[in-house]
């Protein structure tokens, strides 16, 4: 949460709207905000938290532990439509990487603008392909990893 908090003007400039969503009571959220996270990031995390007591936000997005009673983290990017285009589930001693987070967000975005899929690790000014009845079958003639 920290890392996105930090570096929220990044999103924002990219059309990204971000909430973060637990388990947690809004009052937990609050001494939190205080005690901890206005203290890894200046002025604390900017966009909402939102309190999922109970688990049912969690429990529609396969992220809610019944056992434990939490929402195990999770990352989703959803699309304008409100269709889930990516999704990354980690245990908590495995922090996410926000690099690739909005590398994510730029590849969604290209391809939702041109309709060209854009290959693993691909970043913005690199090469996509253009679909047509002709790539079908010579994708590996075009579609060199690392270009």
């Amino acid at each position: 949460m920290a890392s996105v908090a930090a570096r929220n003007d990044e999103l924002k400039e990219l059309g990204v709207e971000v909430f973060s969503c637990s388990v947690d009571s809004q009052f937990s959220h609050k001494i939190w905000q205080e005690q901890e996270l206005s203290k890894m990031v200046p002025g604390g995390v900017p966009y909402p938290m939102l309190s999922d007591t109970g688990g049912r936000i969690g429990r529609l997005y396969g992220v809610y532990n019944e056992r434990e009673g939490v929402n195990v983290r999770g990352r989703f990017l959803i699309d304008p439509d409100g269709i889930i285009q990516a999704m990354e589930v980690l245990t908590p001693p495995v922090g996410r990487n926000f690099e690739e987070l909005s590398r994510q967000v730029k590849a969604f975005q290209h391809v939702r603008k041109t309709g060209e899929p854009t290959p693993a690790g691909w970043q913005p000014g690199k090469k996509t392909l253009k679909p047509s009845p002709d790539l079908v079958g010579n994708v590996w003639k075009v579609w060199k990893i690392g270009e």
